[in-house]
C-alpha cells in the first residue's frame, strides 16, 4: 500500500517539474520579444529628432576632403641593382702587372686620385690565400720588380712592389671566405720618377757607397736579380734551349765556370761558354760537384763558408763512391760536412749514394737548403708544408725532404723552389731535375738579407785587385 502511494507521489512530482521548465522557457521568449519591440519603437521615434540629426553629422565624412582629396600613391617598385660578374680590365691596364691565372675580376674601382690614377681591382679565386701570395712574390721577383714590403708569416699586411713609375699593392686576407673562395685586391698607381732610383751597395759586403740603379740590390727589402751582362745575350744566341726564365741564372754561373760537364770521351771536365744540353736530366754526382763548386766560388772571399774537399785518407761514406771515383772529393766532402744525409750523420742507413741516378726535386732541395740556412732544419709535417706552400701533393714528399721544403719557404722570394720552378701548386717531388733547373738553384746562397748571388761573385771577380 505504501509502495503504491510513494509511486503516485513521485509521478506527480516529475509532472510538476516538467511543467515548471516549460513555463520558464515561455517566459524568456516573451521577454525577448517585448525588448525587441521596445527597441524598434525607440529607434523609429528618434528618426526625426534633433539628436538623430547631430548623430548623423558627427559620423559623416569631412566635406573638405571632397574639395582637396588626398591621393594615396602606391610605393614605386624596387629597382634591381645590376651586378656585373664579368668585370673587364681598364683599357689602359699596365701589362707589366702579373695576373693570377685562376681568378675572376669581380669589381673595378674608380680612380681615387686623378693625378696618380689610383685604380683598385677586386678579384676572387678558389685557390687558398698562400697560393696567391706565392704567385705574386715569385712573379714580381722574376719580372724585376722591387719588393717594397711583403706580408708577415701570418699573412698580415700587403705585398707592395714598384717598377719604373708604377706602384702595385696586392692586399690579401689571411682568412678564406665561407664556401672556399678567396678575395684579394690589386691597387696600382703612377708614381713620381724619383722612386725608381734606389741605392745599391757595392759588391763588397763592407762597402756602403750607394749608386742609383733600377736594379734592386741585396738589401733587406729587395730581391737580387740576375745580371744583364753582354754574355747574357751571347748565352741566348748560342743556346736558345735554355728556358727564358733561367737564362740569366745560367749566364752568371757560366761566367764563374762552375757548370763543368764531363765529356763522354774522357773523364776530364770541360768548361764551355754556355751550358751544354740544358734540358738534359742531371745526375746526382753532377749536382754534388756543381753544389760544391758554386758555393766555394760565390763565397771565394769567405773561407769560413766554403766546403772542404775530402782527401784520399778519408774513409768513404758511401760504398758506391770509392776513393778512385772522379767526384769522390766533392761527394765525400758534402757528407763529411753533414750537408747530405749519410751514415756519418746518422740520418740514413743507406750506404749507397747512387751517383749516376737522376736528381729529383726533393733531393735537390734537401741538399741545397742547408747551405742557405746554415743551421739544423726545422721539424715538419705534411700539414705544415701544405699550409705554407699550398702543394696539392705535399703527402708525396719524403719526410726528411719536407723539412728542407718548409725551411725553403721561409726564404721568401729567394726560395729555391720559387726561383727554379716559379709558381706552382704541384711540387712533384719525385720528378727529375734538368741541368738548367739545377743551375738556377745554385745562383743564390744564404737567407734574404745575409746571402750572396752569382751576380755578386761575377762583379767581385771583375774588380781589379787592390
Amino acid at each position: 500500500m505504501l509502495n503504491i502511494i510513494f509511486t503516485q507521489r513521485r509521478g506527480n512530482s516529475q509532472g510538476r517539474s516538467k511543467t515548471n521548465k516549460t513555463n520558464k522557457t515561455n517566459i524568456l521568449a516573451t521577454v525577448n520579444t517585448w525588448l525587441a519591440v521596445c527597441l524598434l519603437a525607440a529607434v523609429t521615434g528618434c528618426a526625426n529628432s534633433p539628436n538623430s540629426k547631430a548623430l548623423e553629422e558627427s559620423l559623416a565624412a569631412d566635406p573638405k576632403l571632397k574639395q582637396n582629396p588626398v591621393v594615396f600613391s602606391s610605393p614605386p617598385p624596387a629597382t634591381a641593382i645590376e651586378t656585373n660578374s664579368t668585370a673587364k680590365l681598364p683599357p689602359d691596364f699596365p701589362t707589366e702587372i702579373p695576373l693570377y691565372p685562376n681568378a675572376d675580376l669581380i669589381e673595378v674601382g674608380g680612380q681615387t686620385d686623378p693625378s696618380q690614377k689610383n685604380v683598385r681591382l677586386r678579384w676572387e679565386s678558389t685557390d687558398p690565400v698562400n697560393s696567391v701570395q706565392n704567385f705574386y712574390s715569385t712573379e714580381f721577383g722574376r719580372r724585376n720588380w722591387e719588393i717594397v714590403s711583403r706580408p708577415t708569416a701570418e699573412g698580415q699586411g700587403s705585398l707592395v712592389a714598384t717598377r719604373d713609375n708604377l706602384r702595385v699593392t696586392v692586399s690579401l686576407s689571411p682568412t678564406q671566405k665561407v664556401g672556399g673562395s678567396t678575395e684579394f685586391a690589386i691597387d696600382y698607381s703612377n708614381e713620381s720618377p724619383e722612386i725608381v732610383a734606389s741605392p745599391q751597395p757595392n759588391n763588397s759586403e763592407s762597402s756602403a757607397s750607394p749608386t742609383a740603379s733600377p736594379t734592386p740590390s741585396n738589401s733587406e727589402k729587395t730581391t737580387p736579380t740576375p745580371s744583364a751582362s753582354p754574355t747574357s745575350a751571347k748565352v741566348s744566341q748560342l743556346d736558345a734551349q735554355i728556358p727564358q726564365q733561367l737564362r740569366q741564372y745560367v749566364a752568371d754561373l757560366t761566367q764563374l765556370e762552375v757548370l763543368k760537364v764531363r765529356s763522354a770521351e774522357s773523364a776530364n771536365l770541360e768548361t764551355a761558354s754556355t751550358l751544354s744540353k740544358p734540358n738534359k736530366i742531371i745526375t746526382r754526382r753532377e749536382y754534388a760537384r756543381w753544389l760544391v763548386a758554386a758555393n766555394n766560388q760565390i763565397y771565394a772571399s769567405r773561407q769560413a763558408k766554403q766546403i772542404r774537399l775530402a782527401v784520399d785518407s778519408s774513409e768513404p761514406a758511401f760504398s758506391d763512391v770509392p776513393k778512385t771515383d772522379p767526384d769522390f772529393s766533392a761527394i765525400q766532402g758534402l757528407a763529411e760536412a753533414g750537408v747530405i744525409p749519410s751514415s756519418l750523420s746518422g740520418e740514413t742507413k743507406d750506404v749507397k749514394f747512387r751517383p749516376d741516378a737522376p736528381l729529383t726535386r726533393e733531393t735537390m732541395i734537401l741538399w741545397k737548403v742547408p747551405l742557405d740556412s746554415r743551421q739544423v732544419l726545422p721539424t715538419a709535417n705534411i700539414d705544415g708544408v701544405k699550409e705554407k706552400w699550398g702543394f696539392q701533393d705535399a703527402s708525396k714528399i719524403d719526410s726528411q725532404a719536407s723539412r728542407a721544403v718548409l725551411a725553403d719557404f721561409n726564404n721568401g722570394d729567394l726560395a729555391n723552389i720559387r726561383r727554379v720552378f716559379g709558381f706552382t701548386t704541384l711540387f712533384q717531388p719525385k720528378k727529375s731535375v734538368t741541368r738548367a733547373e739545377a743551375a738556377a738553384s745554385l745562383w743564390y746562397f744564404g737567407v734574404q738579407d745575409q746571402g750572396l748571388s752569382a751576380k755578386d761573385a761575377v762583379e767581385a771577380k771583375s774588380q781589379p785587385a787592390e
